[in-house]
């Protein structure tokens, strides 16, 4: 670019830089001659070569010049062709079309220092004792009388004159800065100790409050920044700037300082361990909330209640698979207790002292899948409002039981399938992976099989939770266990209804032999203690299993005469009873009283059953309930 005539001619070194780009862009006669260089030389040497015996300074001046728009220094060094030089340079930047250029004017300190001192030697000769040397006296007093204290402080302590110049240094702060008191003496102590943020940002003289106190005459206190070691590294510090006065003006200041790296890297892992705690702190109180709901459902303290041959069956599965770490299938209708047979498989396990964490995946919306499953951080998500852990953590050392894990919907197994392999998950809006440790023990009442077939349930994930499959039998093919079941549960009601221990007559038990229960064990438990509550007597009757007993046809008879339904009988039988249900409820599914309730089925199933046997419920709405016979 063209340069004024007058710059080559300027009584001072002169050096134009472009920062950005790192080039010296102009250079006059008295930098030509100060570096013992031609003008081509210096313009093809980069800024960072030309500066480079101190480059970290020029770093530092230059983001000085960048926000302030001038400055000062006194402790560049600039390569010439025979030697090393130290200048002292005043800066000044602004913008030239689109680039930033950094107008210098050097000077060389000694010669300088010459000239200062033959000025200060004058300035002697005119006022006698000057105020050159005054304040050196003030702080050279301080350091005397306070000698003892300063070798035996632990803090750090130095005093500056009010240009920031170091007057003294006491060993503590020696030993952590890592300078000597005669390399730090004459220095100014922010561009060499307090010159950057900890985020390596310029930290500006008017902005820092050791200055201040020559100004307010006020001591500033700071807990929380840095000083730059003679390594170039960064130590936590908090630190007291006193002024020192002398006749009524502020002559400096002594600054008391102290390493905290130590208790700030404590406070960091004390604030981690905080956070732990907080974490297992929410864990607890989810693992609480599922006990207590487990609790409040009374799984007959996870017994199961039969001597015939499949419950015997049943229980030597589970004392093969309970001791291993195997994945485990239960298939059974709805109500036949395939929870009491994960509950009995975990609690046989190594695992029973962790908690067998319990998931309805047809319960689950899709849009909270991954969340429930593996958790969320705060924020992930509209009314994500803290941290909460999913049901693969809270299960993590012990078991967790997918009852329904047929109603998946598809395009979620893949991630379910994942977390099975690799047992590691990630929360939902975090990129942490968590590991986990977790038994997977699953329950479905649908044909998973030919759900596969259907494409309507991954292969994979089939085949790697089909690892050992249990079948939990209808009560229709354990009718010998009715008896025991129902003492079992009759006893419960008579507690639950505050009522005297009722009976039930033998004649009673074989109609509930006769029944075929579609409902299956929870459908008889409800049977038994509708009819406890409607109960007049001591003596419980089913009469309102008549109706759906009288027109049953047997084609099959045993050895000993018994009659046995056929499968088209027990279909009839259930089509029967699902008519009767919905005359009783007035034609209603779902809720109090309705069908789903008293064939104790979920509202789901029931819709799929009555839709495929092609019953239409609102012909029985107008019809009243019809009243049970106890």
């Amino acid at each position: 670019m063209s340069w004024d005539r007058y710059f080559n001619y300027a009584a001072t070194p002169q050096l134009v830089l472009n920062p950005l780009e790192n080039k010296v862009v102009g250079a006059n006669q008295e930098v030509c001659r100060l570096l013992q260089m031609d003008t081509l030389q210096v313009l093809a040497m980069p800024c960072s070569q030309l500066f480079s015996p101190s480059l970290p300074h020029l770093v530092v001046f230059t983001q000085e010049l960048l926000e302030n728009g001038r400055g000062w220094c006194n402790n560049l060094l600039i390569k010439s062709a025979q030697d090393e030089i130290r200048v002292e340079v005043t800066g000044r930047c602004t913008e030239a079309g689109d680039e930033v250029l950094l107008f210098l004017s050097l000077q060389p300190a000694e010669q300088l220092a010459r000239m200062r001192e033959q000025s200060d030697a004058q300035q002697h000769y005119l006022s006698g004792i000057g105020h050159w040397n005054q304040v050196s006296r003030v702080f050279q007093e301080f350091e005397r009388e306070n000698q003892l204290l300063l070798d035996a402080a632990g803090e750090g302590i130095y005093g500056v004159d009010v240009n920031g110049i170091t007057t003294f240094l006491n060993p503590a702060a020696e030993r952590i800065l890592g300078y000597t008191a005669a390399e730090l003496a004459g220095r100014n102590m922010h561009t060499t100790v307090h010159h950057s943020h900890s985020d390596g940002s310029h930290f500006s003289v008017k902005q820092c409050p050791i200055f201040a106190a020559f100004h307010d005459g006020a001591v500033h206190t700071v807990e929380d920044d840095v000083f730059w070691t003679k390594q170039g590294t960064p130590i936590d510090v908090e630190y007291t700037s006193t002024p020192v006065t002398d006749n009524g003006f502020i002559v400096g200041a002594v600054v008391v300082f102290r390493d905290v790296s130590q208790k700030k890297a404590d406070q960091r892992r004390l604030l981690e361990a905080l956070k732990e705690v907080e974490s297992l702190k929410n864990r607890l109180e989810m693992e609480k909330a599922y006990l207590q709901e487990e609790i409040k459902s009374e799984f007959n303290q996870h017994q199961i209640i039969g001597k015939s041959q499949p419950v015997q069956r049943i229980l030597e599965q589970i004392q093969l698979v309970a001791p291993t770490a195997s994945t485990v299938l239960i298939n059974g209708e709805s109500g036949t207790g395939k929870e009491l047979v994960a509950r009995a498989i975990h609690e046989l396990s190594p695992r029973s002292s962790r908690a067998l964490i319990r998931v309805n995946c047809a319960a689950i919306p899709e849009e909270l899948f991954e969340s429930e499953f593996f958790g969320h951080v705060k924020g992930a998500f509209t009314g994500a409002i803290k941290d909460r852990p999913g049901r693969f953590e809270l299960a993590d050392g012990g078991t967790l039981f997918l009852d329904e894990v047929g109603e998946i919907p598809l395009h979620l197994q893949g991630k379910l399938l994942r977390v099975l392999q690799e047992q590691q998950f990630e929360r939902v809006g975090e990129t942490r992976t968590r590991h986990v440790n977790v038994r997977i023990i699953t329950a479905t009442n649908r044909n998973l099989l030919q759900l596969v077939k259907e494409g309507r349930f991954r292969e994979d994930l089939y085949f790697r939770l089909n690892v050992f499959p249990i079948v939990s039998p209808p009560l229709r093919e354990r009718l010998q266990d009715i008896p025991l079941l129902t003492q079992h549960f009759l006893q419960k009601a008579c507690t639950r209804a505050n009522k005297m221990a009722l009976k039930i007559p033998l004649s009673e038990l074989e109609k509930l032999q006769q029944y075929h229960w579609p409902g299956n064990i929870r459908e008889l438990e409800n049977v038994i203690e509708r009819q406890v509550i409607l109960c007049q007597g001591d003596v419980v009757r089913f009469g309102h299993l008549d109706s759906a007993l009288t027109d049953s046809n047997p084609t099959s008879v045993t050895s000993s005469g018994k009659q046995i339904p056929t499968a088209t009988d027990l279909r009839e039988q259930g089509r029967r009873a699902i008519i009767l249900a919905l005359e009783q409820s007035g034609g209603r599914i779902s809720g109090a009283g309705g069908a789903a309730e008293i064939l104790a089925l979920k509202p789901t199933t029931l819709a799929s059953r009555i839709k495929k046997l092609q019953i239409d419920p609102r012909q029985f709405r107008k019809k009243s309930a019809l009243t049970p016979v106890s």
